[in-house]
């Protein structure tokens, strides 16, 4: 460590006052008492969102150790997800807010300035020591005394604002840098979305238009009882939680007894046939439908779920998968999902939705076409990611010799 820097204990350098409480009874739809909660800090981010605001009474008290203070850092003490626990925020502008639910205010006293503190707190040394903390029982919840043994190495005030004002630079660098690449991934998914589309859209001489039913056979999930499912039986299912975006999920929790492959045949499904959830088809990121993988093959299709089983002498089964990953799919279902409670697809609406049909030989050669855009868009996208890889290890590169003393102005992002 450098001269002049000393080790302090996060409870040295600043007070932590976990967040106030409050029933359910203390919330209204809205008030002018707003209550930050652990959803209002962005783990992407370590930035505040004022999106979903807890609203209390008009009458509820709130204490001034409660409310915002310019300066002060917001951490999470508790979340349902180990990765959001001990996430923070700073608070740099004046909000008229208090603070609560799992959710505590970290303020610095004079011997260290809030982004220095802030810094320190996204760094891998901080995340290292916050998942030393879980003990697999309280996993979800952090001790105020805990995070106040917190060490941080404390240099001179100057030395402070010289090494923020470097990361300041670098990190608004590496910012760019990272939603450039970002976009670059969007523009590569949305450019074969579009040659997806265009290829299922511009049909030649010969082409048919055939229903669902007509070129698959559709099957309608049986609704097991909960008390049937066990992780120590030996036939696997197929949920509504195992169908993804295009990516099969796999649960091995949702297996069924032995004797109902013979007792529900009907709803055996194979390798390679397409799934699709009935309820909740689409949501932010599209449309829920994948393709049955070798390990689940001869498993057994639950409630909510449909597969369809092309007819090989009719069908590709590449072909059909692909059809189904184009917007032509996702905009007849958004079309004709029922919204009153839960976006719900009807197997009448499944089976007679339509399909562009050329003989087998022209699939076959359409599909073969697909599969190279798409291992083409994935590599490039497998190339994007690795860089996005390299910058957060850059960032914790930048962090790390930032708090040994070591970072100069001539630190260079790449």
């Amino acid at each position: 460590m450098r001269e002049g820097w000393e080790v302090k204990k996060l409870g040295q350098v600043s007070n932590v006052q976990r967040g106030l409480t409050y029933g359910r009874n203390d919330t209204v739809d809205i008030s002018e008492n707003i209550v930050l909660r652990a959803t209002n800090i962005k783990l992407e981010s370590n930035s505040l969102d004022f999106n979903d605001l807890k609203y209390l009474t008009d009458d509820f008290e709130i204490k001034d150790i409660y409310k915002l203070k310019v300066g002060s850092l917001l951490i999470c003490f508790s979340s349902g997800s180990k990765n959001h626990l001990g996430k923070v925020a700073i608070v740099e502008e004046p909000y008229a807010a208090a603070f609560g639910g799992f959710i505590g205010q970290i303020t610095p006293n004079e011997i260290v300035i809030p982004r220095y503190l802030f810094y320190n707190l996204i760094s891998d040394n901080y995340r290292k020591y916050i998942s030393e903390l879980t003990d697999g029982m309280n996993i979800n919840n952090l001790k105020s005394g805990d995070l106040k043994q917190f060490p941080i190495p404390i240099p001179p005030i100057q030395e402070q604002k010289q090494i923020v004002k470097i990361l300041d630079q670098a990190f608004t660098a590496i910012d760019q840098a990272k939603a450039n690449i970002e976009k670059n991934i969007v523009n590569a998914k949305e450019l074969f979305q579009s040659k997806l589309n265009a290829i299922f859209s511009q049909k030649g001489d010969g082409w048919k238009e055939k229903s669902i039913d007509e070129i698959s056979k559709v099957v309608n999930g049986y609704s097991f009882k909960s008390k049937d499912f066990s992780a120590d039986n030996e036939i696997k299912s197929i949920k509504i939680t195992n169908v993804g975006i295009m990516e099969f999920v796999e649960d091995s929790s949702n297996n069924l007894p032995l004797s109902f492959l013979q007792e529900y045949s009907k709803v055996q499904v194979h390798v390679g046939d397409l799934v699709l959830a009935l309820t909740r088809t689409i949501i932010s990121g599209g449309l829920k439908v994948a393709r049955v993988p070798e390990s689940y093959h001869n498993s057994l299709l639950n409630q909510r779920v449909a597969a369809i089983v092309p007819n090989l002498s009719l069908v590709n089964s590449d072909y059909l998968y692909y059809y189904f990953s184009s917007d032509i799919v996702y905009n007849y279902v958004l079309s004709n999902v029922n919204t009153l409670m839960q976006p719900n697809l009807s197997i009448k609406d499944l089976k007679r939705m339509t399909i562009p049909i050329t003989s087998l030989e022209g699939q076959r050669k359409i599909s073969i076409q697909i599969e190279g855009l798409s291992e083409k868009t994935n590599l490039l996208i497998s190339n994007y990611e690795v860089k996005l890889n390299n910058i957060e290890e850059l960032k914790k590169s930048i962090l790390q010799k930032a708090f040994s003393g070591e970072l100069t102005q001539k630190e260079v992002v790449v």
